[in-house]
């Protein structure tokens, strides 16, 4: 039994029908209705001041007597609530965007049309103008400074009225569906699918804008017509509608508008909200007589019945766009949520040329109904050029419905929708390469590199779309990296790229000149994330991403015996031309080693780790091995937010590698010793040329005053073999 501290917390007073009986929410909540309608109302009731109020049941009169002696009378304890705090908490605290209620409105009104719908199908009878149209009308009063909705719905009784809208979180859509699933016609479950509440909360949103509601409500199936009248402050009234007023079958909420909300009597102002948040829902609104949701939601179409000209038009509409869409992905999937997706690729995207970095481009739907506008969860940052639409039936909800819940379930999400974008993509590559290349990749290379970077679990799938130039092509003829492993010859193992500024710049670079005589194929990179790329990827197919700039690469293996043939006798014939007249001389061994060793003593430690030769070089002097990116080391320094100077990201120690064989390094070692200034200028300028053709000078400006002093040397040398050759010519005369 009831425990005696139990106090009615609320008082009915009920004088004739015609007069409103007031009730409060903390009341109806506390279960004190059940004598009146048979069932408990709900499960709130009036938190005490030690936050808690107690149920028992008195142990069983026929329960043995030792038992109760020996066992601790069991209290079942219900939670309660203070009902005013609980929906103050609802109205001012649970959303973050007040515009909101109007789509929680319409979204009832459209359940209570689907709820009537059934009904309709169900054959039952007595439904009152059962010829009338389900639609949802909305109707602005600037005199009043009202918003009237109006529905042409299954309407609610008394009892329902007082159980759905007087008792919170009790939700009559969800309890509507749990009916149809019980029932199992396969019939009600399609048309369970079309209802949108299921928290039982979205209705109190309306006291966010509003310092009255009165809600006007026919049952479908006939009976009085009920007048529930609140301000949202803990207790509303309820009476008949007096019998001089007509009420048409459904339900109509007037809505008195606070004067901080007067801005929403603009009929533009409602129709910039319905079209953002319900504008696919799936029965006819208006506004003052004019229809606002004329767009259909051809995502939940069947895509075989699909025209491109009405995708071209959703596209346009959803995307704000004015081209048409390059590509269109519109599928169903099943797993981990029942989904259905509408994807576009734009035919260009807006972050080119400096321009702000985009937002994501698709928005949440659950049962047509907005959830969360561009959200940033349904797919990777990097796809964020990708415009459309996912909408969930079943989607977990956060219960202000303008978030999803389940994180987990969202992360499973957006792989699965990244799976099968991914898969359009490869489908695209495959059956129409050149499409794909020329509209697609030249467009969007650079958000494929970004997901490289940062997708490790689809980086396989991605490695395969990226398309690069080589040394044995041209710009316009960009190739797979499988297309460069069908290339390769039969002994290379590894995968080798060269990053610099440009095309031109790579043919000439140095770290090149040893693969061409070897015939091997390199990549040609030209970006920071171009370097990123390669850094993350770091294999492909089992074969490792080599960068050119390595020191520990051996070519070797690839000369052949011809070729071994050839360079001997271009050896024998370069020993015959220096014995004639003394060019083309090469180092030994021991002297390479005496150079390298002067190089690091003259240019110092702090420049330079190593330095040895080489047998990699053909036409250059020296190189740096094993260093930074330049691309990389450039991004770097853009990036860099400290204070002071260039000295902020000073440059690592070099390993250098020298040529032997190459005039200048000839010469140098002669004049170390003979003109040692002079070799000191020369082998700054030569160590600044390796870092350049590294892409690591940060400025080359410092080389100026060097590069003037080695030009008057050169003058100055040239006047002087000037004047020695008049000399010879005046002795010659006399």
């Amino acid at each position: 039994m009831m425990r005696g501290n139990l106090r009615r917390l609320a008082t009915a007073r009920v004088t004739n029908t015609q007069r409103p009986v007031v009730y409060s929410l903390e009341y109806l909540s506390s279960g004190r209705l059940m004598s009146r309608y048979g069932r408990s109302l709900g499960t709130s009731s009036r938190l005490l001041d030690n936050n808690y109020r107690a149920f028992s049941t008195d142990s069983d009169n026929n329960d043995d007597e030792s038992a109760k002696k020996t066992t601790a009378t069991k209290k079942t304890m219900e939670f309660q609530a203070e009902t005013k705090q609980l929906l103050d908490i609802v109205t001012n605290s649970l959303y973050t965007d007040k515009e909101v209620f109007l789509r929680e409105l319409i979204s009832n009104a459209s359940d209570a049309c689907e709820k009537l719908r059934h009904l309709q199908n169900a054959g039952a009878p007595g439904i009152e103008n059962s010829d009338r149209d389900l639609e949802i009308k909305i109707t602005l009063d600037e005199v009043e400074s009202t918003i009237t909705i109006e529905d042409t719905g299954v309407g609610m009784t008394e009892e329902e009225l007082m159980s759905n809208l007087g008792t919170i979180a009790r939700s009559g859509s969800k309890n509507f569906m749990a009916e149809l699933e019980q029932a199992g016609s396969s019939d009600g479950l399609e048309i369970a699918k079309g209802i949108i509440g299921k928290f039982g909360v979205g209705f109190y949103s309306v006291f966010m804008v509003a310092h009255k509601v009165e809600v006007t409500t026919q049952p479908a199936t006939g009976g009085p017509a009920t007048v529930w009248t609140s301000d949202g402050t803990g207790t509303y009234e309820i009476s008949a509608l007096d019998e001089d007023i007509r009420q048409d079958r459904g339900t109509s909420i007037k809505i008195f508008l606070d004067s901080n909300y007067w801005s929403l009597l603009q009929e533009s102002k409602i129709q910039e909200i319905l079209t953002k948040y319900s504008n696919f829902v799936q029965f006819p609104i208006y506004i003052n007589g004019n229809r606002v949701n004329t767009v259909q939601a051809v995502w939940a179409m069947d895509p075989r019945e699909v025209e491109y000209d009405t995708y071209v038009e959703f596209y346009k509409y959803i995307a704000q766009a004015i081209d048409n869409p390059l590509d269109i992905l519109h599928f169903r999937a099943e797993a981990p949520l029942d989904v259905k997706a509408l994807l576009f690729i734009p035919s260009f995207h807006s972050e080119k040329y400096g321009m702000d970095r985009m937002e994501p481009g698709v928005s949440l739907y659950s049962r047509k109904v907005l959830i969360e506008s561009k959200s940033p969860d349904i797919l990777p940052d990097w796809l964020r050029f990708v415009k459309g639409v996912v909408d969930s039936e079943d989607l977990p909800l956060a219960i202000s419905r303008e978030k999803p819940q389940d994180s987990a379930l969202i992360l499973k999400l957006r792989k699965a929708l990244t799976r099968k974008f991914l898969s359009q993509l490869e489908k695209m590559a495959k059956k129409e390469p050149e499409r794909y290349l020329d509209e697609f990749y030249r467009e969007y290379a650079f958000f494929l590199k970004e997901g490289a970077c940062q997708e490790f679990e689809f980086q396989p799938t991605l490695a395969k779309l990226l398309r690069f130039e080589t040394s044995k092509n041209t710009s316009k003829q960009l190739i797979s990296l499988d297309e460069y492993v069908s290339n390769l010859r039969p002994e290379q193992k590894d995968i080798y790229y060269l990053c610099a500024p440009t095309r031109e710049a790579a043919a000439l670079s140095p770290y090149l000149e040893a693969f061409e005589k070897a015939n091997l194929e390199v990549i040609f990179v030209y970006t920071a994330i171009d370097d990123f790329v390669m850094a993350n990827l770091e294999q492909y197919e089992g074969r490792k991403l080599v960068s050119v700039e390595k020191g520990d690469i051996d070519l070797s293996q690839y000369q052949s015996e011809d070729d071994d043939d050839k360079d001997k006798k271009k050896d024998d014939e370069d020993d015959e031309s220096s014995g004639e007249d003394g060019s083309d001389e090469k180092l030994s061994a021991t002297e390479a080693m005496d150079l390298c060793l002067w190089l690091k003593e003259s240019l110092g430690d702090s420049k330079v780790g190593s330095c040895r030769p080489s047998s990699r070089l053909v036409s250059s002097p020296a190189i740096v091995t094993d260093n930074e990116s330049g691309a990389m080391r450039r991004m770097m320094r853009m990036v860099d937010t400290s204070e002071g100077t260039r000295d902020s990201m000073p440059l690592p120690k070099q390993n250098v590698e020298i040529n032997p064989s190459h005039p200048l390094m000839v010469g140098l070692y002669k004049i170390r010793e003979t003109e040692p200034m002079l070799a000191k200028i020369l082998a700054e300028q030569v160590y600044d040329n390796c870092l350049m053709a590294a892409g690591l000078l940060d400025d080359s400006r410092t080389m100026i005053p060097r590069l003037n002093d080695l030009l008057i040397s050169l003058v100055k040398g040239a006047q002087l073999q000037q004047d020695d050759s008049d000399n010879d010519k005046e002795e010659d005369d006399k």
